[in-house]
């Protein structure tokens, strides 16, 4: 507080979770994983403020830290053999006595323990910049710089996936004839609503997504995104479905739009 630090400053720099930092603050031990982390979360955060890490660990042990049964020596010592020579039967006595040293098995033993709690320190240290930002601002305590992308991915992996709107088609008409048109855009709406249109006018080109169209015969040149389609000679009227990705579809006798 005297250096004006803030706690996700530390955060940032000793990658210890700002909720370890209050609790190692206000001496809540229960809401720290053990002693281990403990002692290891406290040297870490004194190098960050250029404390003496040593004494506060110590200080520690001694106010807070129960020694461990297994820890104690045991009040009546073993008396042990002589390490070396051989016995009468002129076997290496070091070798079968059990108490002239600790074995093979139980050092590696040892080293595997001291492995897996080194690897767990780590992962627990570098793991806890993730929810940093959230913790410190549901605290009242200023975002984590920097961390806004990540969030951002993460709310926006979380959120359903919107599907891409339709593309947009274009349309226009050349008639060679009076020809009678009815002309459905979008949601609907009567682009063309139900006019003959006579030879020689070409009609604005129209956008939508979705066209649907009647013709009243074949005399007219459809221009789809700028390529001419002709339209095959009927006795009756003739309708179209026309889309980006579909292109110009027949519409069934009974599905002619209209625009009465």
């Amino acid at each position: 507080m005297r250096a004006r630090i803030d706690v996700s400053e530390i955060e940032a720099q000793t990658k210890i979770r700002a909720k370890y930092l209050r609790a190692l603050e206000n001496e809540e031990w229960g809401l720290l994983p053990g002693p281990t982390f403990v002692k290891s979360f406290l040297r870490t955060y004194a190098q960050a403020l250029g404390l003496d890490g040593k004494a506060l660990v110590e200080e520690y042990r001694l106010h807070h830290e129960t020694p461990s049964e297994t820890a104690l020596e045991p009040i009546v010592a073993t008396p042990r053999r002589q390490r070396g020579g051989r016995d009468r039967g002129g076997r290496d006595r070091s070798a079968r006595d059990p108490d002239s040293g600790p074995s093979r098995g139980y050092m590696l033993a040892v080293g595997a323990i001291g492995a897996v709690i080194v690897l767990l320190i780590v992962l627990l240290v570098s793991g806890g910049g993730s929810s940093t930002s959230t913790t410190s601002t549901a605290r009242g305590g200023p975002a984590k710089k920097g961390s806004g992308s990540k969030h951002g991915t993460s709310k926006a992996a979380g959120a359903p996936s919107r599907r891409s709107a339709p593309a947009i088609v274009t349309l226009a008409l050349r008639p060679s004839a009076v020809v009678y048109v009815c002309l459905i855009g979008d949601k609907g709406r009567k682009v063309i609503p139900g006019v003959e249109l006579k030879p020689g006018e070409t009609t604005p080109t129209y956008h939508a997504r979705h066209f649907e169209i009647t013709l009243g015969n074949s005399s007219v040149t459809m221009l789809v995104d700028g390529r001419e389609r002709t339209v095959p000679p009927s006795s009756q009227a003739i309708g179209y479905s026309i889309t980006k990705a579909r292109g110009r579809k027949t519409l069934a006798p009974g599905r002619l739009p209209t625009c009465q």
